[in-house]
């Protein structure tokens, strides 16, 4: 636990030290976003925040690699560096599209192109671990994983629109995704060696966003932009993929059914709010004849703003949204079916309470008035 935190650390200094210098090469590059009709931020703000995190990325995996507990990752397969690569490649792109604004063909032929180097150098699906059956061909598990890579990177990318959304909820999910990880690496891994690519990726991306968020929370001085939402995206699904792959099923009973289940539903929990976000956003831009990659002002946080909440209260009803879900996704792993589901309920209803707070307050001011206007 120890080198992983380390990592963090590492991740963390470097991002944390570089974006000034991002934010530098935005300016002088003209990466910078203007205020537009469907934004929330009312100043012109630099991009390529996702170049810091980039290098965050770099300098820890290169550390990583000359640490004797994880040398292994490096040495024995390519996944590693091929994570590395695919992740200088979305960045790229998104920092292209950060500077251009490219097209979406063209931003999602980036995007699949980096998706099938990860697949190429054995990044992928190769069974879907339910009661210990491969459900699908290797050719649909291989197109299974460009899918999970392509919507993580486009779900992130939808989120990033509020000061320290993307990066909050990134750090939340992630650490979330860590810790079973860890957990399972050590319980159904190898009895001999418990390094674990998806632990050591994921706590790398929780150190990137804690690096970012100084820069980033309200008023944010500059933006992950595409480059950064792109890369996160990406290492989350690479984490999720991977994890598959450290799962020995002769370690695991049939009733352990739950736990052979969470390498699919728990990326999905973590994901959760970007999920719901871009599913929405495709289903309602699609139902309206328009482009999926058509932007618009109905995100998630753009609905809490409506139902009154400050641009602040926004992020964190979203950062407790994200809690509760990945809380609640981890808990089978320690407690009782029974300590579950009180704990959904609860979590849910102050969730809930919290987030329509603004209307519950107006309801409530409203009746003394409509009291007296009936009198």
């Amino acid at each position: 636990m120890r080198i992983y935190l380390f990592l963090l650390l590492v991740a963390a200094a470097v991002t944390y030290l570089v974006t000034p210098a991002a934010r530098l090469l935005a300016r002088r590059l003209g990466a910078m976003t203007a205020v537009r009709s469907r934004d929330v931020h009312d100043a012109v703000t630099p991009r390529l925040g996702g170049v810091a995190m980039l290098a965050g990325l770099m300098a820890t995996m290169a550390v990583a690699s000359r640490v004797p507990f994880l040398e292994g990752l490096f040495q024995e397969s390519r996944q590693a560096w091929a994570i590395l690569a695919a992740g200088t490649l979305v960045c790229l792109v998104g920092a292209a599209d950060d500077k251009w604004d490219l097209d979406w063909v063209t931003k999602l032929a980036g995007q699949t192109l980096a998706a099938f180097l990860l697949a190429w150098q054995g990044v992928q699906l190769t069974t879907l671990p339910i009661a210990g059956q491969v459900l699908l061909s290797p050719t649909m598990l291989l197109l299974l994983t460009v899918l999970v890579v392509l919507v993580s990177m486009n779900a992130v990318n939808f989120i990033d629109g509020l000061d320290g959304l993307a990066a909050g909820v990134m750090a939340i999910g992630g650490t979330a995704f860590f810790v079973y990880a860890y957990v399972l690496t050590r319980t159904a891994g190898s009895t001999t060696d418990y390094s674990s690519l998806a632990a050591m990726i994921t706590i790398i991306l929780v150190g990137i966003c804690v690096g970012f968020l100084p820069h980033n929370l309200t008023r944010a001085r500059v933006f992950m932009g595409d480059s950064g939402s792109m890369l996160l995206g990406l290492l989350l699904a690479a984490s999720s993929i991977t994890v598959t792959g450290r799962i020995d099923p002769a370690r695991l009973s049939g009733a352990d059914l739950l736990a052979q289940l969470l390498p699919i539903m728990l990326p999905f929990g973590v994901m959760f709010i970007p999920f719901l976000d871009f599913a929405l956003a495709v289903i309602r831009r699609v139902g309206s004849g328009r482009s999926p990659f058509h932007a618009d002002a109905l995100h998630l946080h753009h609905r809490l703003l409506a139902l009154g909440h400050s641009k602040a209260h926004a992020v964190w009803i979203m950062y407790l949204w994200s809690v509760v879900v990945c809380v609640g996704m981890l808990l089978p792993v320690w407690v009782s079916l029974r300590m579950c589901i009180a704990f959904w309920v609860v979590g849910i209803v102050l969730a809930l309470l919290i987030t329509f707070a603004p209307r519950i307050r107006g309801r409530v001011a409203r009746r003394p008035e409509e009291t007296r206007a009936r009198t």
